[in-house]
């Protein structure tokens, strides 16, 4: 075993990345692909992921605030990237002189939009106007403009058009994944926010509503393009049972460690914080230093959850801790420094993110999202590049 491994490390597969926005790409065209890349990539690392779901036929890229869309700038990256959620106090003339498009949830945004497109201009010239996608809430009552304001917004933003300090590139909405009837309810006030605008003089290229769940679902939410985040990291985007090998997709995600220690106990031995479990016979612990603080959850005690050790799954046992856990092996022979698999692509036997979701009572989002600045990222897979943790070049990666 290489003495430069990490002890808790994720490995991201961009292969499996690419792999993924491909076949949804394919599954929803002609519709377009806005890939998300929100959240440093749902924590899979945003720059080496966005230039896999590029490879695999994504022709946007999608991030919450601006921040992020400059990290990717910085990296290089010059496909579109669309940033929608802002500080009050954002400075929006940098991003556009970057070309990074802007969503607008409101007629102040919009205006504040317009005079920064014009600073940008002076400062840049000859840049060109703001790009922006304006955002109508259909019901999720987030961001987005009000339905009562929406005319008033795109009237404006047709002035604005029609002055050249911006370009209406979009409008878009977001579905609150609630019931086929709420989902209708949402689609037919998007249409009538497409009306709206049309009348308007609006004639935006990109209309988007659907993320992986509805773009996977329903052919009706597609339009010009959707967004997709969850099915692109290759979790189901589906509470009912569906899996991602139902759906073609693959888990890009393998988090794993190292055993740190092993220990032979007798039967009624107390385990971890609280002695919330005790053993029932004689038998083999392994401590896994994976806890709460790395992204196990701490509400995965007493769950069930099974990690892989030896290629067989084995259950986590005791109470969660920050730093570690313990996972009960019976008589399976294992040693210090063997490998554990918290969570992968279960066509290997290793249960996956989303069944520890389960266990723990969230989401496969939130698992995937929430593994700590501790754990080494590993990226490896020929699309995008790929680099190892210290710059060391990945297995089948260049470094870039």
């Amino acid at each position: 075993m290489s003495a430069t491994r990490p002890l808790r490390e994720a490995i991201v597969d961009l292969d499996a990345i690419a792999s993924n926005v491909s076949t949804i790409a394919a599954r929803v065209a002609p519709a377009g692909v806005i890939a998300v890349v929100k959240a440093n990539a749902y924590g899979h690392g945003a720059v080496p992921v966005a230039r896999a779901a590029l490879a695999g036929g994504a022709s946007r890229l999608g991030v919450a605030d601006l921040d992020e869309a400059h990290e990717l700038r910085d990296a290089g990256i010059d496909a579109p990237i669309l940033a929608w959620l802002h500080d009050p106090v954002a400075d929006f003339a940098p991003a556009i002189a970057r070309g990074i498009e802007i969503g607008v949830s409101s007629l102040d945004q919009l205006e504040r939009v317009a005079q920064a497109s014009d600073a940008a201009t002076d400062a840049a010239a000859p840049a060109a106007p703001a790009r922006v996608h304006l955002k109508i809430d259909t019901g999720l009552s987030r961001n987005g403009v009000a339905p009562e304001e929406w005319p008033a917004v795109v009237a404006r933003a047709a002035d604005l058009e029609a002055e050249g300090r911006l370009v209406v590139v979009g409008v878009f909405s977001h579905f609150a994944n609630t019931s086929r009837e709420v989902d209708a309810a949402q689609l037919a006030a998007f249409e009538r926010a497409l009306a709206a605008a049309d009348a308007a003089g609006l004639r935006p290229a990109l209309r988007h509503l659907a993320s992986s769940e509805q773009a996977l679902r329903d052919p009706s939410s597609r339009y010009d393009a959707v967004r997709i985040g969850i099915g692109m990291y290759g979790l189901t985007p589906f509470g009912d049972g569906t899996t991602s090998a139902d759906l073609g997709l693959t888990p890009a995600m393998t988090l794993r460690a190292r055993v740190v220690a092993v220990r032979r106990v007798p039967g009624d031995t107390g385990v971890s914080y609280g002695h919330l479990w005790r053993t029932d016979r004689p038998t083999t612990l392994v401590l896994v230093p994976i806890g709460y603080a790395d992204g196990m959850p701490r509400h995965a005690t007493g769950s069930g959850a099974e990690v892989l050790v030896g290629g067989q799954r084995r259950p986590i046992v005791g109470r969660v801790a920050m730093d570690q856990v313990v996972v009960d092996v019976g008589d399976q022979a294992v040693e210090i420094g063997d490998e554990v698999v918290v969570f992968g692509d279960p066509a290997t036997g290793a249960p996956s993110a989303d069944e520890l979701a389960e266990a723990a009572g969230t989401i496969g989002y939130e698992i995937v999202t929430r593994v700590g600045a501790r754990v080494a990222r590993t990226h490896v897979g020929e699309a995008g590049g790929a680099v190892a943790p210290s710059g060391d070049v990945a297995p089948g990666g260049v470094d870039a």
